[in-house]
């Protein structure tokens, strides 16, 4: 009986074999009535159930896999834009029997050696990740047919992560709401490009979701997955260097000999050589060609290109000939396709950043595709800028010729836009040193420059800077330069180092420049001037000027004049952003990037004198008179017309729908505020005192504060006067009770509050308000006495003002 029973199931077991080999034996059998691709991976299209079938081959290699968002949701705020590049990956297919794995390799951990087996051990030791599992659809004997459709319908893009993680609601794929999207796949000899219209839905939508969504519940948007062939062997990777200006790519080499770094690192560039290496100009053996979207209106089109095509300007200078080339993109083209360089015109329901992207390859850092997203929103922002700027609505004056600079100026705003994004997408990082520099580089974000001419007129001709910087060129050079040997190369990029550090080119990037306590006193964004004090005491005049003419003619006949208050944001605060640069001279060290061997002495704080010059410019934004509005703009300040509604882009109020010019001072006087108090800054400061005693204590400049915002009390009810004197008082209690300062100058800020109560309590029977001076004096003392403030009081803030 027994053996009977094993027979039957030996012999059941071979039905099932034979029945499933049958079932899976042929794939041409089984895509006959399939719309066949033929590409790098060849791929089948049943329209009759919308399923798309991939061919993989049995002997895979690895190849790059590349996620990207074609179609997207809309909302800066929520960051997933039309056209949004995913991760890159180093992935391979592996066939094991009647299951395909799709598995992404790890290209963090290497080991650079002819030794199999270290390099086996490497490999072992850290995870790889598996993206998706397929069954074999149908196969022969060199390929397996996989359904590829239920990967195209997962959350490759982590949209459902990035939603919740900004408290936007729980959205998930459903894949009964989603589609194929045949028009858009494609198979090529070197990719192959699949895509989907994938629905997310969930609830508890938050409200950038529910602002650009018909139903909150459901997001629709399109997926994409691209099948790129690995380059060949011919790119030699070029050596990464931190003042090189690129971005900085590698591993951990773990066959590295004991005596060396185990970081490997090269930057990310385009592969680009000569026709004739040895000729001193030369065409390329294919140039690097850019598409531009054709989406993109008039006149922004031209302006575009323009900016684009700047950087021919700088290969021309390497010795290569029309080696940068801009087009505008074929009519069947699709802008995910990695054949393409893409220039895409990004719409969203706020304005927004632009970003510059790329495909690279992850071995070796060449840039196989770059993209660039450019929000069509910031050339409107711009408009309205220029408008607050030169008031061209009255007629007194030549509208037609002013509205021709204002659009003039937003066009050059954008021309340098389209040059900064593309220079991303060439592998080069931010300079934010290049603006001190006489405006020397593209890579740095530019602050319009406005100057005051000989007939005391605001004027725009010198707003934003055209063409490439020597910056830009000298990164052209180190990147693609190209040389007849290794040896050469190393000889050769050694030399561009060494002759732009002693033309003292400047390179510092988004670390060093972008926090608020940082201490570079030459890396800002948004600034102008070799000076930032200097330049900030020029822009008070400008400001001033800009005030004084300031009202009806900002703002086109016919409109809302609410909308008058969004124009005026940037003027009031013209001076936010050189401030930042300013406060950067207060505890700032000269420094750049060094290596051992370097010489260091350059490496040092910012000198006494001009420390103090910095405060004291600083120090006049937060007297009354600097934050006081015009009484004529204030009466123009009128509540929103129905129909409208308070954005963001307004200033805060106190005040219900009424405008609030206090706050408005407020939110001004906060930004001086937390820039000069910031716990990094006094810290520093305190240990550079101690160094130099010409370098003022955190105390004196605790005390140099509390003269400009506190004292006036004694004489004056004015209600900014107090606003900020109270302001002053909470910064004070937030560096006694904070946990980032040092408790040196904890002691320091402790003593000002004591001398500030006794001071208060002194001068309050003599005072114009003694009630007020009173009353601060309380909230000092419980700050001394219970460690916190006494108020559930939250500083107002202002405006959003990046990016410009």
């Amino acid at each position: 009986m027994k053996l009977l029973t094993a027979l039957f199931r030996l012999a059941s077991v071979l039905v099932l074999l034979s029945f499933s080999v049958a079932n899976a034996s042929s794939i041409a059998e089984f895509t006959e009535d399939m719309q066949a691709h033929k590409g790098y991976y060849d791929f089948f299209y049943d329209s009759t159930e919308d399923k798309v079938y991939l061919q993989v081959p049995r002997n895979t290699a690895p190849f790059i896999f590349q996620s990207s968002l074609p179609r997207g949701i809309g909302s800066n705020d929520l960051g997933l834009d039309r056209g949004q590049l995913g991760k890159t990956r180093l992935a391979q297919f592996s066939v094991h029997g009647n299951r395909v794995l799709l598995n992404e390799k790890n290209t963090q951990y290497q080991a650079l050696t002819d030794n199999q087996a270290e390099r086996d051990s490497v490999q072992e030791a850290f995870a790889e990740s598996v993206l998706f599992g397929f069954e074999v659809a149908a196969n022969n004997s060199d390929y397996v047919l996989i359904n590829y459709t239920p990967f195209l319908y997962t959350d490759i893009h982590n949209i459902r992560q990035r939603l919740q993680s900004l408290d936007e609601g729980d959205f998930q794929p459903d894949e009964s709401r989603s589609v194929l999207w045949p028009e858009r796949m494609r198979a090529f000899p070197e990719n192959t490009e699949l895509e989907a219209r994938v629905t997310f839905t969930g609830n508890n939508a938050g409200p950038y979701v529910r602002s650009v969504t018909p139903d909150p519940s459901a997001i629709t948007v399109h997926l994409h997955h691209s099948f790129i062939q690995l380059p060949d062997d011919d790119y030699q990777p070029r050596a990464f260097h931190p003042n090189s200006g690129y971005y900085a790519r590698g591993f951990q080499d773990y066959a590295a000999p004991l005596q060396e770094s185990m970081d490997h690192r090269f930057i990310a560039r385009h592969r680009l050589q000569k026709k004739n290496p040895q000729a001193a100009s030369s065409e390329a053996v294919e140039p690097i060609v850019y598409y531009l979207d054709p989406g993109v209106p008039e006149p922004v089109r031209t302006a575009l290109l323009d900016g684009a095509r700047w950087w021919n300007d700088a290969f021309t200078a390497i010795g290569f000939e029309d080696a940068f080339v801009v087009r505008d993109l074929p009519a069947d083209a699709d802008p995910m396709d990695v054949r393409y360089n893409i220039i895409q015109w990004v719409h969203r329901a706020t304005r927004g950043w632009s970003y510059g992207y790329s495909v690279a390859d992850p071995r070796t850092g060449e840039i196989l595709k770059g993209h660039v997203s450019l929000g069509s929103l910031r050339v409107r922002q711009d408009m309205k800028l220029a408008e607050g700027l030169l008031a061209p609505y009255t007629t007194d004056k030549d509208t037609e010729s002013l509205l021709a600079d204002i659009q003039e100026m937003a066009l050059n705003r954008i021309r340098q836009l389209s040059a900064h994004e593309i220079g991303h997408t060439l592998g080069i990082a931010h300079n934010f040193a290049a603006n001190p520099q006489d405006r020397a580089s593209v890579m740095d974000y530019p602050h319009p420059l406005v100057t005051i001419n000989d007939d005391g007129e605001l004027s725009l001709s010198e707003a934003y800077s055209k063409g490439m910087g020597r910056w830009d060129k000298f990164t052209i050079a180190y990147g693609y330069s190209q040389f007849a040997s290794s040896e050469a190369e190393q000889q050769g990029l050694a030399s561009l180092l060494e002759n732009a550090a002693e033309q003292n080119y400047a390179f510092i990037s988004d670390r060093d420049a972008r926090p608020v306590g940082g201490a570079h006193p030459h890396a800002h964004l948004w600034d102008n001037g070799e000076d930032a004090t200097a330049e900030l005491s020029r822009l008070f005049e400008v400001r001033q000027k800009v005030l004084q003419q300031f009202g009806r003619h900002n703002l086109a006949e016919g409109r809302p004049l609410d909308e008058l208050e969004q124009v005026l944001v940037p003027m009031y605060l013209l001076h936010r952003y050189q401030a930042e640069a300013a406060v950067k001279q207060v505890a700032g060290m000269h420094y750049r990037y060094y290596l051992q061997g370097d010489d260091t002495s350059d490496y040092h704080p910012v000198n006494g004198e001009q420390q103090r010059y910095a405060v004291d410019t600083l120090l006049q934004t937060l007297q009354t008179s600097f934050l006081h509005l015009p009484q004529n703009i204030e009466q123009l300040l009128v509540p929103k017309a129905y129909g409208s509604a308070v954005s963001r882009e307004d200033f805060q109020s106190r005040m219900g729908l009424i405008s609030d010019p206090v706050t408005i001072a407020e939110a001004s006087a906060q930004h001086t505020l937390s820039l000069l108090l910031h716990p990094q800054r006094l810290n520093r400061l305190r240990w550079q005192h101690e160094q130099d005693s010409n370098i003022l204590s955190p105390a004196k400049l605790l005390q140099l504060l509390s003269e400009t915002t506190v004292h006036p009390l004694r004489d004056s009810a004015d209600a900014i006067t107090q606003r900020v004197a109270y302001l002053t008082l909470y910064h004070l209690a937030q560096l006694n009770i904070g946990s980032e300062i040092a408790p040196e100058v904890r002691a320091q800020a402790e003593m000002e509050l004591d001398k500030l109560h006794s001071w208060l309590n002194e001068q309050s029977s003599d005072a114009t308000e003694p009630g007020y001076m009173r009353y601060l004096a309380r909230r000092i003392e419980h700050v001394l006495q219970e460690g916190s403030w006494m108020d559930d009081f939250q500083p107002a803030a202002m405006p959003p003002g990046s990016p410009i």
